[in-house]
């Protein structure tokens, strides 16, 4: 850093709101660590799975039922006593490993609750983050060679763009509607 530089004049992120992250032991630390303000939310996703892989086959479909009041619940205190309810039943007494993967996980799982339903559903996991990067992953591995760092930069983004496409709910995926051309249906 030269002189009189201060820290805006570093580069990279100087503050980062809210992270997900797929649970990965020392990875809230260090993000906290960097950034004191973070919120750092444990994929529920990755949570549910960890959970299920304790239940054999046959109870992993009513465990999964079970589990969904904790994340659904409408707030931290609801999600606690939704936890305490399913530890008291049948299969958390089966699997009480199970239930330890939520005891332990209860700071890094509850952030999320604090938000409106409509946000949570963004929050609560990285599968959308994950299936981008397989799907830049596999555009890239196609190709052998690139001759230079633009034509990487524009493989990448028509990748992106194509992804774009296929995602559901976005309006390049949409048949054009009846309404939008201008005649209306009537019944």
């Amino acid at each position: 850093m030269g002189a009189g530089a201060g820290p805006a004049a570093q580069p990279g992120l100087e503050e980062v709101l809210f992270v997900c992250c797929d649970g990965l032991s020392g990875l809230g630390d260090e993000i906290t660590g960097t950034w004191p303000d973070t919120t750092v939310q444990t994929c529920v996703v990755h949570l549910i799975r960890r959970s299920l892989g304790y239940a054999s086959y046959g109870d992993r479909k009513a465990m999964a039922a079970g589990l969904k009041a904790i994340y659904t619940a409408c707030d931290a205190d609801a999600a606690y006593a939704a936890l305490a309810d399913f530890s008291g039943t049948a299969l958390g007494k089966k699997y009480p490993a199970a239930v330890a993967v939520r005891e332990r996980a209860r700071d890094r799982f509850i952030p999320f609750l604090e938000y409106r339903p409509a946000l949570r559903k963004v929050l609560y996991t990285t599968n959308a983050i994950e299936s981008f990067n397989r799907e830049m992953r596999k555009v890239l591995k196609t190709r052998t060679q690139f001759p230079n760092d633009d034509s990487v930069a524009k493989t990448l983004w028509l990748a992106i763009l194509d992804a774009e496409e296929k995602r559901p709910g976005s309006a390049r995926s949409r048949p054009a509607s009846p309404r939008r051309s201008g005649t209306r249906c009537r019944g």
